[in-house]
């Protein structure tokens, strides 16, 4: 006689025969199964020291910066005591409340708030870096795509991208007759080399498996730079586009300190003209914040982009 050895999830929902003497006909009971519970994942369990040195991470991110500014302040005004030269940072932030507290005044075509002087000075990056961009990161992609052209280019760039930016300043005041297209011109230049070198190497370093594909599906140029190109190039471009503009903005308050008119540079040196040291440090950490928020804005904008 051969038995058969079930399971305990089978016995419980096999149904029960039972008989009630001799030749009787076999009862089946269909007796309902015991519930089988559903299994689920379980939950990964976190302990207490994890927390803690999670929370102890959260904590020092915010306290290190604090602690580095304040260490700065520190400085400063242990500078500030030690000679008359430098103003500490109670009388600057005098000043600063004084000059922001009106931004926007005006007593004539160089008397402007300091409102006004960003808005220009943002205005000259805007346009020179603009252009930059419009130039620069197409010739980027040709000159990584096509080797011919990028023998032909890089010793030009590798000649001019060490030069001066000021450097470029007289030229643009030769050939535009003007300080504000001068200016434009000297960011257009200063800013158009990052953004094609990253672009170049972006695209030189696409896998050449794609690029086999590409010849092997017969894919035009435009299927090649909008399928291909593009989405592997996009973080080396953003790159080069962050790199740019913080050269754009370092040059703008140089050029406008040499070619005057409204603007945060100019307003650096007609203050140093004036002796009003408190006024200098202002616009100092004035355009440190501005370049600190442009940077920040490209990073935000660069993390959107999916490189997939």
């Amino acid at each position: 006689m051969t038995s058969i050895a079930t399971t305990p999830l089978q016995a419980a929902a096999a149904p029960v025969v039972s008989t009630t003497g001799v030749g009787a006909k076999p009862v089946i009971s269909t007796a309902p199964s015991a519930p089988v519970a559903a299994i689920q994942p379980a939950k990964p369990v976190v302990s207490e020291a994890v927390r803690r040195r999670i929370r102890n991470e959260r904590i020092l991110k915010v306290v290190a910066p604090i602690l580095g500014l304040l260490i700065m302040l520190l400085i400063w005004e242990a500078i500030s005591k030690g000679g008359q030269t430098i103003p500490g940072p109670i009388a600057t932030g005098k000043q600063a409340i004084a000059v922001f507290s009106d931004p926007f005044y005006q007593n004539g075509p160089n008397d402007q708030g300091i409102g006004y002087k960003i808005i220009n000075s943002l205005g000259r990056v805007g346009l020179g870096f603009g252009l930059a961009a419009l130039i620069g990161i197409p010739l980027g992609f040709l000159i990584g795509r096509f080797s011919f052209l990028n023998n032909m280019i890089s010793p030009i760039i590798a000649l001019l991208r060490p030069v001066s930016p000021l450097a470029w300043l007289p030229i643009g005041l030769l050939v535009f007759k003007g300080a504000h297209p001068a200016a434009i011109w000297t960011i257009f230049i200063s800013a158009i080399w990052p953004m094609i070198i990253n672009t170049a190497v972006g695209v030189q370093r696409v896998p050449q498996d794609y690029m086999n594909v590409a010849r092997v599906l017969n894919l035009s140029e435009w299927k090649i730079f909008t399928k291909i190109l593009f989405p592997a190039v996009l973080p080396y471009m953003m790159t080069g586009v962050r790199l740019a503009i913080g050269v754009a903005w370092l040059v703008i308050v140089a050029a406008e300190m040499l070619t005057g008119g409204v603007g945060i540079g100019f307003w650096i040196w007609d203050e140093w003209n004036n002796l009003k040291v408190e006024s200098i440090i202002t616009a100092i950490i004035v355009v440190g914040v501005i370049g600190l928020l442009l940077e920040a804005g490209l990073m935000w904008l660069a993390k959107r982009f999916s490189y997939e």
